[in-house]
């Protein structure tokens, strides 16, 4: 089973190694690893819940439908993506087939937990000095299983890495409004959580 290099240099350094994990049964079905990228001494760290289909196949994180609207949130909210690095807290797809399609699944806790060293790896590595936690997954990887998003949703908070942290939605939730007036209401309060990231 793949670890992280101890005392990992660069994020390619651990790519490399990641990409013969089998710390958990997902890597079986997956097209293959999806690590983090981005510039690697961000100030901020967006932390993710798993790649989706797009991410699966293109082997980069958020580069789907929800990768696409981030980075419009991100634009709005006046920061550079190519500025900050992007990530997952699992780097495997998880997937149930339908027909000729392959839906996302939510990752399981011992799968989350398989991945927890990596992200700490990357974590080290970058030395962020914010992590955005996008989504439930991230947010209980970093802050614990009893965080809920939706209490403490775009408060800064302190992270068990000593790094200050504010949890937000994933933007596959913005996709999934169910109409037009509710989607932009989504996405103005995601790009505010996101200004309060800028912000510091």
């Amino acid at each position: 089973m793949a670890q992280p290099p101890p005392k990992a240099q660069s994020v390619e350094e651990l790519r490399e190694s990641a990409a013969s994990c089998q710390g958990c049964e997902l890597y079986r079905d997956a097209t293959q690893t999806v690590f983090g990228e981005g510039a690697e001494r961000s100030k901020l760290m967006l932390i993710g819940e798993q790649p989706g289909d797009q991410e699966d196949i293109q082997g980069k994180p958020f580069v789907g439908p929800a990768g696409r609207l981030l980075e419009k949130a991100l634009e709005e909210a006046g920061i550079d993506r190519r500025r900050v690095y992007v990530t997952n807290a699992v780097k495997h797809f998880r997937f149930t087939m339908r027909g000729k399609r392959r839906l996302h699944e939510k990752p399981k806790a011992g799968q989350v937990r398989a991945c927890r060293p990596w992200l700490e790896a990357e974590i080290e590595v970058v030395k962020p000095g914010m992590l955005v936690l996008l989504g439930a997954t991230a947010a209980q990887s970093v802050m614990g299983p009893a965080f809920r998003v939706s209490k403490q949703r775009g408060e800064v908070m302190d992270s068990p890495f000593g790094i200050a942290t504010v949890a937000t939605v994933h933007p596959s939730s913005i996709l999934r409004a169910t109409d037009a007036e509710s989607r932009e209401a989504a996405m103005q309060s995601f790009i505010e959580d996101l200004k309060v990231a800028a912000r510091r």
